[in-house]
């Protein structure tokens, strides 16, 4: 995880090869975005470079970052995670910092809100998930923490979403549980 005052610009060669990885996995999957131009979406990116070093970073992790909507009343393009298995980048971390605190022993190394708030993402809700898994299978190996409201999360649960016998599954373990088969979703607006 990186440190305050880390700078979150890509240079010049790093933001050239992000747009390039990203056009070709928009071109390859045009079915997540039906009716959507790259060259609008690039505009946007490149309009926003602090958007830029979020996806950078979601690509580092091993996310894949996608497309997956327009917002038509802020104009804002919608990406998440869209690698096949849960980015193994950010597998082994326990759901936030709270739940981390009350581990005795065997901390992770970081939680999925802080590694999440640190790349500059937003963890996917329980809706979110499913509507990508309408795009797809999507964690059929793997499961992926998604943002757990206040009231479960009160009682010292999180929740965790994944893809088993066809099917898109939502199951709850304790927010200090971590599990190498698990990482996180993330998603950002541009």
């Amino acid at each position: 995880m990186k440190g305050a005052g880390t700078k979150k610009e890509l240079s010049p060669k790093e933001r050239g090869e992000l747009l390039k990885a990203l056009k070709a996995r928009f071109e390859k999957n045009m079915d997540r975005h039906k009716g959507l131009e790259w060259a609008k979406v690039q505009a946007k990116l490149e309009a926003h470079a602090e958007k830029l070093w979020s996806l950078s970073e979601m690509e580092k992790t091993g996310g894949e970052p996608d497309v997956v909507g327009h917002d038509k009343k802020t104009g804002e393009y919608i990406f998440f995670d869209c690698s096949p298995e849960s980015p193994k980048g950010r597998v082994s971390v326990c759901y936030d910092r709270e739940g981390w605190e009350s581990r005795k022993e065997h901390r992770p190394t970081t939680t999925a809100m802080d590694m999440a708030a640190a790349m500059g993402v937003e963890l996917l809700t329980e809706e979110q998930y499913q509507e990508l898994q309408k795009l797809g299978e999507f964690d059929t190996k793997r499961s992926s923490w998604v943002k757990t409201p206040a009231d479960i999360r009160k009682l010292g649960g999180a929740l965790y979403c994944d893809r088993r016998y066809g099917r898109v599954f939502v199951g709850h373990n304790g927010a200090q549980s971590y599990y190498s088969a698990r990482a996180f979703r993330g998603s950002v607006r541009v």
